[in-house]
């Protein structure tokens, strides 16, 4: 299928960003892979705050790893790491169990010759769930959900952020990547705002992930927002894409963008 004129012209701004922000080239794989047909419209179009195949290449993804996507929702990114992984490596989209991965799972039923591949896990695992099995993950990537876990989304409130650091350690084989993106609330503010507003500071991040044994690698720049204040009356929740206002304020809050947010990379020792 012949590529819409946006889709080139996405790749040709993604290479330049990468220079500007002394990023590594995206590889020819993950290039092609956020350029694949099979992708949608609506999810083309967020390119611009999400930047996949930087993102990706920072993280060092490859067509061959094992990759692990922890709680990938409606499958935003899966659109990207099913084609990349195809016939090459193995994809897990690991979410709550049963009914967590549903999203992927109609893109599967949809679609099987590029989503048949895909494999499924329980997380947070429970005895009798399907896992991803110990130490044998080279990626494990979570987009935005550090928040939900410190906040206790599913669990009634009960921050269970440690136990969740604690699992991603275990299926990852030793020297595998941790890759995090997440909504960036500013290290001045107070830290009760981790419990409400869906923004979560860098240093929290931190401390997780070097608690469970991760060393941390570096961070990028290149999902910043400097527009986000990160004081919306709804939390990140105000901004695109839920536009929790509704059209209260709306255009102001479209202007802005999505939320600002951190690029994290930690390892597994060797």
């Amino acid at each position: 299928m012949r590529q819409p004129l946006f889709v080139t012209a996405l790749a040709a701004t993604a290479i330049a960003l990468a220079a500007a922000a002394n990023l590594p080239e995206p590889s020819a794989d993950i290039k092609a892979a956020v350029a694949a047909s099979t992708r949608t419209p609506a999810n083309l179009a967020r390119d611009q705050y999400r930047h996949p195949a930087e993102t990706l290449s920072f993280f060092g993804v490859k067509p061959t790893d094992t990759v692990v996507e922890i709680w990938p929702g409606g499958g935003w990114y899966t659109e990207i790491l099913a084609p990349l992984t195809k016939g090459k490596g193995t994809y897990y989209a690991a979410s709550p169990w049963p009914d967590g991965n549903k999203g992927v799972q109609n893109k599967q039923t949809a679609d099987a010759a590029t989503y048949g591949h895909v494999k499924f896990a329980a997380f947070p695992w429970a005895e009798g769930q399907p896992k991803v099995p110990d130490g044998t993950a080279d990626v494990v990537l979570t987009f935005r959900n550090v928040h939900n876990w410190r906040m206790g989304y599913q669990r009634g409130g009960t921050d269970y952020s440690g136990e969740a650091f604690a699992q991603m350690f275990a299926m990852l084989k030793p020297g595998g990547t941790l890759g995090i993106v997440d909504h960036r609330l500013p290290e001045s503010a107070s830290d009760d705002r981790e419990k409400s507003s869906g923004y979560i500071k860098v240093s929290t991040i931190r401390r997780l992930a070097e608690a469970a044994g991760f060393e941390f690698v570096g961070a990028s720049e290149i999902n910043a927002n400097a527009k986000d204040t990160a004081d919306w009356p709804k939390g990140v929740w105000t901004l695109p894409p839920s536009l929790s206002q509704k059209d209260v304020d709306r255009e102001k809050y479209v202007a802005i963008g999505e939320s600002d947010r951190m690029t994290l990379r930690f390892r597994k020792p060797r």
